[in-house]
């Protein structure tokens, strides 16, 4: 099996090809590194590969991101597998399965086997680990305005997108059918439509999400004060808010198959950070979709 690279320069503080190459040296692999020069070039880099019918695995090499263009190159193709080196600045959906720290290990990420997950398609588009509006478009929006800046941005800057947003962001209008079953109907403050657990770096929304069950979670908040969201929301962030008395009239969380959006003009979608404008989209489960690779068990040394 040929290891290939997929490294994003501009993900994170940038991964750089000959730093990685050193370390990749080490390891008893085949491997090539690919670095991408714009967006969706990932993808298309993927695609044209996987039409060869080698076997291959693609790690990407940056974020949430980063993982997506990699993914849709390898949608479709079973002779492919995708990973993930996590050097971007959102790495939400390798929470899934243990954190960046367990990703960051080469040795143990290229012996990593490949299991079938879903993915969630979003009209004619993929996202891997969520696709969330609302606030969380509002705060998405500002993340792409300020992630480059210092202070504010890198690692701050979903941060900054949140206290942006609830300033100006605390209501969005529209209608949300899961499953058949209208859950909203008029304003709301945000939804995730999750494969994974973890969306904007910290904030745990789907804690019972499983990337290889068949389903979605849609978790949607409605409207409160600014008060009540500051007294909320790190509940929200630690996962807790599903079986939390205080969210009992203002929380739905449903798992389903398929999830229809309507929305007003001006509405933004976030599909693993990437923004979509738009007034309607169906978001649905493509179970085993793609195959992703979980970093080996370390057996501990023996004293």
């Amino acid at each position: 099996m040929k290891h290939i690279f997929i490294v994003n320069p501009g993900a994170g503080q940038g991964m750089k090809a000959p730093e990685l190459e050193e370390k990749l040296k080490k390891l008893d692999i085949d491997f090539e590194i690919y670095e991408t020069k714009a967006a969706k070039d990932a993808t298309n880099y993927v695609r044209s590969r996987c039409e060869s019918g080698e076997e291959l695995r693609f790690y990407a090499c940056g974020g949430d991101g980063t993982i997506k263009e990699v993914m849709e190159g390898a949608v479709g193709f079973p002779n492919a597998s995708i990973t993930c080196y996590p050097v971007g600045s959102g790495n939400d959906f390798v929470k899934c399965f243990g954190g960046k720290e367990k990703f960051m290990d080469l040795e143990s990420l290229v012996k990593g086997e490949a299991k079938p997950t879903d993915i969630i398609k979003v009209d004619d588009d993929f996202c891997i680990n969520a696709c969330h509006f609302g606030l969380d478009s509002a705060v998405a929006k500002t993340m792409a305005q300020v992630k480059r800046k210092k202070i504010i941005g890198g690692k701050n800057a979903y941060i900054t997108g949140v206290v942006k947003a609830f300033i100006c962001n605390m209501k969005t209008k529209g209608k949300i059918i899961a499953d058949g079953e209208v859950i909203a109907d008029g304003e709301y403050l945000l939804c995730a439509v999750s494969n994974g657990q973890y969306v904007g770096g910290m904030f745990r929304c789907a804690p019972k999400a499983a990337v290889d069950d068949g389903l979605l979670e849609v978790c949607l908040v409605k409207p409160v004060s600014r008060l009540t969201f500051l007294k909320l929301v790190k509940y929200y962030i630690e996962g807790s808010h599903l079986d939390n008395p205080k969210f009992k009239n203002i929380l739905i969380y449903r798992k389903c198959k398929k999830v229809e959006v309507f929305a007003e003009e001006g509405f933004t979608a976030s599909l693993d950070g990437e923004l979509v404008e738009t007034t309607h989209f169906v978001a649905e489960v493509e179970p085993g979709a793609v195959n992703f690779a979980v970093p080996c068990e370390k057996v501990p040394a023996e004293v």
